[in-house]
């Protein structure tokens, strides 16, 4: 089931977290498939954003709103009437979650609730698509991947949250809305990359604002093991299994898991290394002495049933991931038109044009 122009042409989504990273390359690939997009977000949280650099509030409308508040969001969802909703909103931060874990609760877990109760009144909606986190896992720092049907938990609170809103889901799905024919799904990725994200206390927006500096990087987890992929690799799995809810909604409406291959799969000091040679002046880095908050130290999906039942499979490497990743970054830093590079990336990343 490849991502459809003509499935996505003049149809209507409400896209939650539309300001954010991944949301606003989904708002924009969206756009470019001939959807029509109306986002439901806080503003965009730092300065620069994909949000700003890609000019991306002159072409996505929406309301500037916090998820945690109902009448807000049911006032939008009912205002818009979508075909299809697809919610990334979130508190997506696990060291945040440690400082304030009753906002990332009320974000995460009474937001989604606010969204799933909005749909529940708005009769237009034919599917959604709930984004989660592949910590939703309960961790055993297995070598395994994780499958769809292994056990929710979560340590941090951002993890426990998002696997909170997974039990929330099944819920939902089974207490309403087949009933009422809205086919519901969730997606599990983690850890991705791309240009345009600025967020704190990520690696690699941490290792550019460095290095663009002149400073040294200062690692905290550099021995931690994760599955790495291009933002665009997830996003395309969320595009068709959201067609896939409204074709044949049966099949779809369940739990699904977006990974990269073995291959993905590197330490947090690989991925230093391997920019560190790319970039294009001094790159200094170094391990952080302090003891830091508990995060897994090894995590994988097993992707299979995206593999199997929708024909997904990531498409950039880890060096292609790695590559356009920079890329993206040198091209903002020489002060390229970044909406026009962001597009080019999402038509690469389509097969549209030639790498």
């Amino acid at each position: 089931m490849a991502v459809s122009a003509a499935f996505w042409a003049g149809r209507r989504v409400l896209l939650s977290g539309h300001t954010g990273f991944k949301g606003g390359w989904l708002a924009l690939w969206l756009q470019e498939l001939g959807a029509e997009v109306f986002g439901y977000a806080l503003p965009a949280p730092e300065a620069p954003s994909l949000w700003q650099v890609a000019r991306l509030a002159e072409r996505v409308p929406g309301t500037l709103a916090d998820i945690r508040d109902a009448q807000r969001v049911a006032d939008a969802v009912a205002a818009f009437r979508p075909d299809i909703v697809l919610h990334l909103a979130a508190q997506p931060l696990v060291r945040e979650s440690y400082r304030a874990p009753a906002d990332t609760y009320a974000t995460n877990v009474m937001g989604t609730l606010n969204l799933l109760e909005a749909v529940r009144a708005t009769p237009s909606v034919r599917g959604v698509l709930v984004v989660t986190t592949d910590k939703c896992y309960e961790n055993h720092e297995w070598v395994w991947p994780y499958r769809e049907s292994d056990a929710l938990g979560g340590f941090d609170p951002y993890s426990n949250s998002k696997a909170c809103v997974e039990l929330i889901c099944a819920s939902y799905r089974d207490s309403f809305f087949r009933a009422t024919g809205v086919a519901l799904a969730t997606a599990r990725a983690g850890n991705v990359l791309g240009g345009g994200d600025w967020s704190p206390e990520r690696l690699i927006p941490d290792i550019f604002r460095a290095w663009q500096e002149g400073r040294e990087v200062t690692l905290r987890y550099p021995h931690a093991t994760r599955p790495w992929q291009h933002v665009l690799d997830p996003l395309m799995g969320y595009l068709q299994l959201a067609q896939g809810l409204l074709i044949d909604p049966e099949h779809h409406a369940s739990a699904w898991n977006f990974g990269p291959d073995s291959a993905g799969v590197a330490t947090v000091g690989d991925i230093v290394r391997q920019l560190a040679e790319r970039w294009p002046g001094e790159a200094r880095w170094s391990v952080s002495p302090d003891s830091q908050p508990h995060e897994a130290s090894l995590l994988a999906l097993d992707s299979s049933k995206a593999r199997q039942l929708l024909g997904w499979s990531p498409r950039w490497s880890l060096d292609a991931t790695l590559q356009h990743t920079l890329d993206w970054q040198l091209a903002w830093q020489n002060g390229r038109d970044m909406h026009t590079v962001t597009r080019e990336q999402i038509a690469v990343h389509q097969g549209e044009t030639n790498e």
